[in-house]
């Protein structure tokens, strides 16, 4: 069994409401409309762009530790964080004032599609607690553990990011401007 410090400790009831939290809140805002307020139609290009970025700043990070620029990697991890908490407002936002999309593509397209969304929505709520163990193990300076967890963190949010980007591209087209 091994030894929690105290400050895996300290952040563990934190990481457990967040990851329940996030999804359950940002599902329930997901139905939530802000009336007589203009649609926030410019966002989606904008947090689709975050993920972009999300995406070559989590290789670059890697990058960076593999070289042993630790500074770096810490430096590019919380900027990825960070973009990932922009990401979430700009999405909650966008759906706060705006009808969602329906994708318009026929056949298999359209499967491909769905199996894209779908894996990316499951797969990003399953990241909130991978990310946050990840960083607090680092925080702890666990970095064996913090290195162990990464390696299931990183494709995972990695994916995340680049299918955002997917998503948007392909429902793009749709979008009632």
């Amino acid at each position: 069994m091994s030894n929690v410090s105290t400050i895996e400790k300290k952040y563990n009831v934190w990481i457990v409401i967040l990851s329940i939290a996030i999804p359950l809140v940002v599902a329930v805002l997901f139905t939530v409309k802000i009336p007589n307020v203009a649609p926030l139609s410019f966002l989606p290009p904008i947090y689709a762009g975050i993920n972009a970025l999300t995406a070559i700043l989590l290789v670059w990070a890697v990058m960076a530790v593999k070289n042993g620029n630790r500074t770096l990697h810490e430096r590019l991890m919380k900027v990825c964080i960070g973009l990932s908490v922009a990401f979430l407002a700009m999405y909650v936002a966008y759906h706060m004032t705006s009808e969602s999309t329906k994708f318009g593509g026929e056949g298999a397209v359209k499967y491909i599609y769905l199996f894209i969304l779908l894996s990316h929505i499951l797969l990003s709520i399953a990241i909130i607690p991978l990310v946050l163990v990840t960083y607090v193990k680092a925080l702890a300076q666990r970095f064996d553990k913090h290195k162990r967890i990464a390696k299931i963190t990183f494709p995972i949010w990695l994916y995340v990011a680049v299918t955002g980007v997917i998503v948007y591209l392909m429902i793009s087209p749709y979008y009632v401007h």
